[in-house]
């Protein structure tokens, strides 16, 4: 059986109907009889989704007991037992409630994908993972439930449901989202225009985003060369030289005009001998370009206008921003320059600027090296200089009448041998002296039109021209061979310094590394390969590219072997020996990443291993003492009640019964902090939200302390808070039974809230010793108990507890000095603007 397919409607905001849109595509699904149910859907009170349910079928929800409360969730296990077509999953980021199946509804729908059923589910944009932080500056609010971007990402059909922040506030007043009395506060809330714009800004461009890899992965399995100008996107040529900030700020402005633009900057170095760029000035622009939202790209390439257009043409760029020359007038003899030859070959769909800056025609330097690889026109070049030059000269030579004489004639053909060693290399210049020689011998050495020389003077001059021209085009061809050399050297320093540099900048995951491997030599995909011995099976450590990755070495195009059971393997073209060495360092460089991140990851497990280990030791210290304590306590007690040998007065038997009942107390408040604390180490505390006022919690909070001993100033125009009443409660007595027990008696604890902004602060005020500022964020660790308390007054887990709880909520916990002596404790909360979006106790704002 196949996996099924997931089609996902992505919404900017609540209310903007995504579950109305998937509700309607059930519909016309059910029509064309496909057989489709709803597996779960919320409608909260809507009436036009509800109206929309009407029809479809239902599988019925799996109720569930958490904390004297029932909640309903989707059944899994009964949508698997039904296996139909397709089934509607509402709120993929959804968090169920503990004792469910998964801790997330979209786990609960790879289950359903992977058992071959499709799904059709719904989404917020601020519910996707990586736009956290983006939201929360946005709105103000951090979103609980989230979803990964990659499960999302891996949707089959991806449907943006819009609408404009002004239609959607008129829906909004006209109550058909929420209840009317809590339209007020949403419009002025998270409902405000400028909200709704940015959030629907970041669901468009999202979407746009994944639209393009879509397209990119359609040309790639096409084999589209030609450029699909879906979006601006603008590569920036850089050479190195000071210009290239003013071409990066122009093309910064060019993609501005045009919604989504992209910047890329690319560097090409070649191995023929291009001017050296300054390592300096490439950072600078690296920095400037990323700084304005681009990206920096470094590629090899021989032919630097056919490397830049095969780059831009791979990224599917729609302009090219080049800078007007820095050559010379003089310098033009070799060749038209990168920016005419771009602009002629780049065809109709790839538009490109030269934009003009301070450095134009002040020159660049030394010319092009002339060396090894010199192109196939070169060589036909040498070839003709070589060999059809001598002719061209000969029936030049003799058809003017003016007499040179031999030695002249001479220079004039060594100059051709010359012309053609510097153009085409040794061969064509070793042609150009063997064709030369004969000429002269022929034409110009008596007896003419004939091989044989009278005067033997002609003979040693004919044969000192041959070697003459011989050994020139033997030195010019080798010093041709050492500029080759010492400029793919120099290109070979600039890619490993380039490699080192992106280590030192933090580059440092395998994915990045592979990438910048696939983008270096231009290849399709990278795969890092291992496996653990010589006739295991390969297994992929990591790869980059759209291309299918190869399982084994043998099926890539070049392989390259690191150690004894790992090679890189690399798919696209067969590289030339040379590039090798370079590719080792970057095969060496992946081994030794991936060892990083495996022992990154045992030094994770082994820091969890060693605070679980100091949490047992904690633990068995305070049960070999601060456990036994009251247990010794109420075994005493227990012991005298028994004991036939006293008559036991009333007033003795309440007395003792008294300190039974405190010793209980304080034992399952001793034990219930101690699996507190194991909760928030395991990770297992899951807040159940909802709106509430402080005064409803606070005061059940103070149950534990002296009615005496705490003064509570909460007023009653506070906002209310987002907040689990359980957890809360537990934190506000752990701080107020703290504070209680370090104040100095004469003075009560001062309990006081107070509302700032959005949020909503309980302060705990005492005037005990206080804390130094280095003690008072160890106050807060586990089992840490400030200055000489007492042995038995707990363990050190009040406080800790207090703030994992807290900061569980969304809120915080700090200590600060209390004016005149003592400490204070606060306690911040999210005051309610708009509904939370998480747990089970799901608010309206979270709402499709």
């Amino acid at each position: 059986m196949g996996r099924g397919k997931l089609r996902i409607y992505l919404g900017a905001a609540p209310g903007v109907g995504k579950t109305y849109a998937m509700l309607s595509e059930a519909h016309r699904r059910v029509e064309r009889g496909t057989d489709c149910v709803v597996a779960f859907v919320e409608h909260y009170g809507r009436p036009r989704t509800e109206v929309m349910l009407h029809g479809l079928e239902q599988i019925p929800r799996k109720e569930l007991a958490y904390r004297d409360t029932t909640f309903t969730e989707m059944d899994v296990d009964a949508v698997l037992e039904r296996a139909p077509a397709v089934a509607l999953v509402d709120e993929l980021a959804h968090t169920n409630v503990p004792g469910s199946r998964n801790d997330k509804r979209w786990q609960d729908v790879e289950e359903l994908l992977a058992a071959g059923i499709d799904v059709v589910s719904t989404v917020n944009i601020q519910h996707l993972e990586s736009l956290g932080d983006v939201v929360e500056s946005i709105t103000g609010v951090r979103q609980r439930e989230t979803v990964p971007d990659e499960v999302v990402r891996r949707a089959d059909q991806i449907e943006l449901v819009d609408m404009s922040p002004q239609a959607l506030r008129r829906r909004m007043a006209h109550g058909n989202i929420y209840k009317p009395d809590k339209v007020d506060a949403a419009l002025s809330n998270y409902f405000r225009p400028g909200n709704l714009t940015a959030l629907r800004e970041l669901a468009l461009l999202w979407v746009a985003d994944r639209v393009d890899e879509y397209l990119q992965e359609y040309r790639s399995e096409h084999h589209v060369s030609k450029i699909w100008g879906s979006r601006e996107r603008i590569v920036v040529g850089l050479t190195g030289g000071p210009e290239g900030r003013t071409l990066i700020r122009r093309a910064a402005r060019l993609a501005e005009k045009g919604a989504g633009g992209e910047v890329l900057a690319v560097y090409i170095a070649r191995s023929d001998g291009l001017t050296s760029a300054s390592p300096k000035e490439l950072a600078a622009q690296r920095t400037l370009v990323e700084d304005l939202g681009g990206t920096f790209h470094h590629v090899i390439g021989d032919d630097i206008p056919a490397a830049l257009l095969e780059f831009a043409r791979g990224v599917n760029a729609t302009q090219i921003v080049l800078g007007s020359s820095r050559r010379k007038a003089w310098q033009y003899v070799f060749g038209p320059g990168v920016g005419a030859l771009v602009a002629r070959e780049s065809g109709p769909d790839l538009d490109v600027h030269i934009v003009t800056h301070d450095e134009v025609a002040k020159g660049r330097g030394l010319p092009v090296a002339r060396g090894a690889r010199l192109g196939r026109s070169r060589i036909i070049w040498g070839w003709l200089v070589g060999v059809a030059g001598p002719v061209l000269l000969t029936l030049l030579l003799t058809h003017v009448d003016a007499e040179l004489g031999l030695a002249n004639d001479m220079l004039l053909f060594l100059a051709l041998t010359v012309a053609a060693a510097l153009l085409g290399g040794l061969f064509p210049a070793l042609a150009s002296a063997a064709v030369g020689s004969f000429l002269l011998n022929w034409f110009f050495t008596p007896p003419l039109h004939r091989l044989t020389i009278a005067d033997p003077r002609n003979i040693v001059a004919i044969g000192v021209f041959f070697a003459v021209a011989v050994a020139v085009a033997s030195v010019v061809d080798l010093a041709a061979r050492r500029t080759h050399q010492a400029a793919r050297l120099r290109a070979e320093s600039e890619i490993l310094s380039f490699l080192a540099g992106s280590v030192l900048r933090g580059e440092t995951t395998l994915d990045a590394l592979l990438e910048r491997v696939r983008e270096t030599f231009g290849m399709e995909s990278v795969a890092l390969l291992e496996r653990e011995s010589d006739v295991a099976p390969w297994t992929c450590a990591g790869g980059v590219g759209p291309r299918s990755l190869v399982e084994r070495p043998e099926e890539a195009d070049v392989d390259v072997p690191v150690g004894d059971h790992m090679a890189l393997a690399l798919s696209g073209r067969v590289l030339p020996a040379e590039d090798r060495r370079v590719l080792a360092a970057f095969a060496a460089q992946a081994a030794v990443m991936l060892d990083r991140q495996r022992l990154e990851s045992e030094a994770e497990q082994a820091r969890a291993l060693a605070e679980g280990n100091r949490i047992r030791t904690a633990l068995l210290a305070a049960v070999s003492h601060d456990l036994r304590t009251p247990l010794a306590a109420i075994k005493a007690a227990v012991t005298s009640l028994r004991s036939d040998d006293v008559a036991w007065s009333d007033e003795d038997q309440a007395e003792l019964l008294e300190g039974i009942e405190e010793g209980a107390d304080r034992l399952d408040h001793l034990v219930g902090n101690l699996l507190d604390m194991s909760r928030l180490q395991t990770g297992t505390v899951t807040p159940l939200i909802r709106e509430i006022d402080l005064d409803e919690v606070v005061p059940m909070a103070l149950g534990g302390v002296p009615e005496d001993s705490v003064d509570l100033d909460i007023p009653e125009t506070l906002p209310m808070v987002a907040v689990d009443p359980g957890l809360l409660e537990r934190s506000v007595a752990n701080i107020v039974e703290n504070a209680v027990k370090y104040s100095s008696g004469r003075q009560r604890v001062l309990v006081a809230a107070s509302a700032l902004g959005d949020r909503v602060e309980l302060r705990v005020v005492d005037r005990g010793p206080g804390v130094p500022d280095e003690a008072k964020e160890r106050i807060f660790e586990p089992f840490q108990r400030y200055g000489d308390a007492p042995r038995g007054t707990g363990v050190g887990l009040g406080l800790a507890v207090a703030r994992g709880f807290a900061e569980s909520m969304g809120g915080t916990l700090e200590a600060e000095d209390t004016p005149g002596g003592g400490l204070t404790m606060v306690l911040t909360l999210q005051a309610v603007a708009v509904r939370p979006q998480y747990g089970p106790f799901l608010p309206a704002e979270a709402a499709s």
